[in-house]
């Protein structure tokens, strides 16, 4: 069936979309998951294991669904989780995510695998900005990235925990996926078969990592697999004292991103955390691990009101969202929710993913008899 934005009602719909217009590896990248996918599915199918108990009655004509996140105030209690390459999914790349976010006031997460550069989006949009760190071994390289982010008037700053090794991507083993990507027979049968992305990609902007190309080589201009650069750039001695003391270089908001213990987010906590991330890297590190949403509570118990907590992975509705918020978390991200959009139409398709999801949360709010955020709480899950 062809599909087209105007009929994307859901994150689905944009999905289906996004696998019409990009070749195979490109989507499967975005689509898949470490292993047998399980962790991956768990994400999503752990919030039907929860039931909502709506309220009535309640009055619900105004609806304030505002958070405040790292310091920064958001429109909606969903904002953009910071993913890489994203020029290899639209040639505007993280330029329409940042614009689409600003349009929604929320707030966009820029991995430092990003193929804009901090300094553009800076300058493109005023509405809060998260900067993605990852831990290189080149501490030279580490630094440039803190200073840059500071410089460019990024808000906070989210450091990966969870990627100290490369997951076991199979369905980029099978498809051959590196950034940039292969040029073999296979891969350009698949572009070929998708000629406005072909177009894009060859003709338009040179891809490259923005923040990472002065540096190294790997995934600019020498072909590497995802889980290879995670396992040969990134620094696998990393600890909590580096944790720390990188929380202290920014001298900002800070945030971890990828805890998904009550022992790690205690240790979070000690080390002066501004907020944690539960979040299994879209499961596409550790298999058979545990869904963010699965953590919240606990983590919430032991945690809460001690340090912001943002539900990260599955979030694909507006009642995932009210589930999250009323188990514990603070806010919610998701990065498969807006990449799918950004494939299928750019700014325009983002936009689309964002409207649909505040809309879903305007309405299921006042389905469940609330009128604002504070008012969700775990009274109102039930757990099958």
């Amino acid at each position: 069936m062809f599909r087209r934005l105007k009929d994307c009602h859901n994150v689905e719909d944009l999905r289906l979309l996004a696998k019409q217009r990009l070749p195979g590896p490109i989507f499967n990248y975005i689509d898949g998951a470490a292993d047998d996918e399980v962790t991956y599915h768990r994400n999503n199918s752990a919030f039907d294991d929860c039931d909502l108990v709506p309220n009535v009655l309640a009055g619900v004509d105004e609806i304030d669904m505002s958070v405040t996140v790292l310091g920064q105030k958001l429109a909606m209690p969903v904002f953009c989780s910071p993913t890489a390459l994203q020029r290899l999914f639209h040639r505007d790349g993280e330029r329409a995510v940042a614009r689409a976010a600003e349009k929604f006031g929320t707030m966009f997460g820029v991995s430092a695998l990003g193929t804009v550069t901090l300094a553009e989006i800076g300058e493109m949009i005023s509405t809060p900005k998260m900067f993605q760190f990852y831990f290189h071994k080149d501490r030279g390289l580490n630094d440039a990235m803190v200073e840059r982010a500071q410089a460019a008037g990024f808000n906070s700053l989210a450091l990966t925990v969870d990627t100290i090794t490369g997951g076991n991507r199979e369905r980029d083993l099978y498809t051959g996926f590196t950034s940039p990507p292969k040029l073999t027979l296979k891969s350009l049968l698949s572009f070929a078969a998708h000629p406005g992305w072909a177009k894009d990609y060859f003709l338009g902007e040179p891809f490259e990592l923005a923040e990472l190309k002065d540096f190294v080589q790997q995934g600019s201009n020498v072909a590497v697999s995802i889980g290879d650069y995670f396992a040969s750039m990134l620094d696998q001695s990393m600890n909590w004292s580096d944790a720390e003391a990188l929380r202290a270089k920014w001298g900002g908001p800070f945030c971890l991103k990828g805890i998904m213990s009550v022992a790690d987010a205690r240790k979070a906590v000690d080390i002066g955390v501004d907020a944690i991330m539960i979040s299994n890297h879209g499961g596409r590190q550790l298999d058979g691990s545990r869904s963010p949403f699965d953590q919240i509570a606990e983590i919430a118990d032991a945690v809460g009101g001690k340090i912001e907590i943002i539900c990260d992975g599955g979030i694909r509705r507006g009642t995932h969202v009210l589930k999250a918020l009323a188990a514990g978390a603070t806010a919610c991200s998701g990065g498969r929710m807006y990449l799918y959009a950004l494939a299928a139409a750019g700014q325009p398709g983002v936009e689309r993913a964002l409207h649909n999801m505040r809309t879903e949360i305007e309405r299921d709010m006042k389905l469940a008899g609330v009128t604002n955020i504070q008012q969700l709480n775990r009274g109102m899950l039930r757990y099958r």
